[in-house]
């Protein structure tokens, strides 16, 4: 997999010194162009062995182009902050927007392979690790991100040459640590998790371009002339047309019969029993986010329903019971214009809480299989890929601890006729009332069977959905409450019964 990387390629350096300005030049026309266009993001993923010249490689890059449009990462020891949320959290927070470049020094492969070189992982964990950056890279590419992968090499008779011929010279003799040659006597090991790395991980959207490391001149000329052609070539596809899916289409029963229709509509409870069980879950709810160990786990609820069933009342009885320091809650509405360069799992990404937090999203990343999906706002391939795209999302917060608790809201076409009328009719109540929400009436249908195939597709077991009768809207708050503190409670109960309290005991001396 390494042998063309391992030729002894060269260029002269007279040859590198006339090629170069006009590569600079055009490479700025081509970063300025891009800018202007705003039409996809550039990742750049620099990897590769120690010596090979790859933060040589990253200077060139902000030396040769304008760093108005560059960004640069060098993602090294994850922060407090970042060790809080899912490992994937501190990339996504840096994707470049669309119109900029996006140079990643470090990146989602190295702590796996570094971790998997150092026997803190097995080769499954591994595996896992390289699925979930194929699912992330393949993602980006059908958002429409150009993503650029280059992995700098050297054998390892040059890497010792490389290192004692940098310790020789007191000006760069700082360049070599311990911990490169520490690294140097694990060159096999390491050799072996890169190429199965490489070999997962070239795919057809984001192929590895892998090159010899050991001449400046042609490692930097190879690397400009790379970037420059595929944006080039990027940007003369004006428009890139839509895939197409080829799938068989989501259709409603012949039978007529869905979930939402076998749930029983009419589950009331009276005043006094709701003031009491009310109080009782809050109660509850408080004392179990004020337990030890919920510091070591953080909560993810997520409210979707009908148009007037009721989010914003259950949402307040759930944070009406916790400590306004340790809750958010993220109202979400159309895209930002910031938001819209992005991916639309980013500005969710964002959000996610640290440990010991509750984050609640009124309406959420579920909108890109409903609302987008039935007013026709993307394409049938970026909504049926989204299934898959959010059962990972969730399932990296559940890896790391985050309980994500979904609530779809139902109420009957005739109550929410009934409610629609009352906002209309009441003064403070008007402006729950709008004509998008009278317009969306006219596709009752359509959201139900896309509701349905939504909780089919992404009603998981780490992530299950919880459907609500709302027309009640007490019954809906009280069933709300009571599967939130009976989530919670399991999930401390796991964490206990995992051994996670000996987190909170003193390490022993020596």
């Amino acid at each position: 997999m390494f042998e063309s990387a391992e030729l002894g390629h060269k260029i002269k350096k007279s040859v590198y010194e006339k090629e170069v300005p006009g590569l600079r030049e055009e490479l700025l026309e081509v970063q300025l162009e891009l800018a202007k266009s705003t039409a996809f993001p550039v990742i750049i993923l620099v990897g590769g062995l120690d010596g090979s010249g790859r933060g040589a490689t990253v200077n060139l890059l902000n030396e040769w182009m304008d760093p108005r449009h560059i960004q640069t990462h060098g993602m090294g020891e994850p922060s407090d902050e970042e060790l809080d949320r899912p490992m994937m959290w501190r990339f996504w927070r840096a994707l470049p927007p669309k119109g900029k470049i996006g140079v990643f020094l470090g990146s989602w492969y190295t702590w796996p392979i570094l971790n998997r070189v150092n026997g803190r992982t097995k080769d499954a964990d591994l595996e896992q690790s390289l699925e979930r950056a194929v699912q992330l890279e393949k993602m980006l590419v059908d958002e429409g991100a150009l993503v650029l992968k280059f992995w700098l090499h050297l054998s390892k008779a040059k890497q010792e040459k490389r290192f004692k011929e940098l310790e020789k010279n007191p000006l760069t003799r700082w360049k070599v640590t311990k911990r490169d040659w520490k690294r140097f006597k694990q060159y096999d090991t390491f050799q072996a998790v890169h190429e199965k790395v490489i070999r997962f991980t070239s795919t057809a959207e984001a192929p590895w371009l892998v090159i010899e490391g050991e001449d400046a001149c042609y490692r930097s000329l190879t690397v400009g002339k790379v970037i420059l052609k595929a944006i080039r070539d990027r940007l003369e596809l004006a428009t890139v047309p839509p895939p197409r899916t080829v799938a068989p289409p989501l259709m409603p029963p012949i039978d007529n019969l869905h979930l939402l229709k076998t749930l029983d509509m009419t589950q009331k409870i009276d005043k006094r029993d709701y003031k009491v069980k009310l109080d009782k879950l809050q109660g509850r709810l408080n004392e179990l986010t004020r337990d030890p160990k919920f510091k070591y786990m953080s909560v993810i609820a997520v409210f979707e329903g009908n148009d007037a069933a009721g989010k914003g009342g259950s949402i307040r009885r759930i944070t009406g019971a916790l400590d306004a320091r340790y809750y958010q809650v993220i109202p979400i509405a159309a895209p930002t214009e910031e938001e819209r360069a992005q991916p639309y799992l980013w500005r969710f990404w964002r959000h996610l809480p640290r440990k010991g937090r509750v984050t609640v999203f009124d309406r959420s990343w579920y909108g890109r299989v409903l609302v987008e999906r039935v007013e026709g706002f993307c394409s049938e391939f970026d909504w049926m890929r989204a299934y898959s795209e959010i059962n990972e999302f969730e399932a990296q917060m559940v890896r790391h601890r985050l309980l994500v608790i979904k609530f779809w809201l139902t109420i009957t076409k005739e109550e929410q006729l009934r409610r629609f009328e009352d906002r209309q009719k009441t003064g403070f109540k008007n402006f729950k009332i709008t004509d998008e929400d009278w317009r969306n009436r006219e596709k009752w249908e359509q959201y139900e069977q896309a509701v349905c195939d939504m909780v089919d597709r992404t009603s998981t077991l780490v992530a299950p959905w919880t459907l609500v009768e709302a027309n009640s809207k007490n019954f809906a708050r009280i069933k709300v409450l009571k599967t939130v503190c009976d989530r919670v409670e399991a999930k401390l109960k796991e964490l206990h019964d995992q051994g996670i309290d000996y987190l909170d005991k003193p390490k022993k001396k020596g």
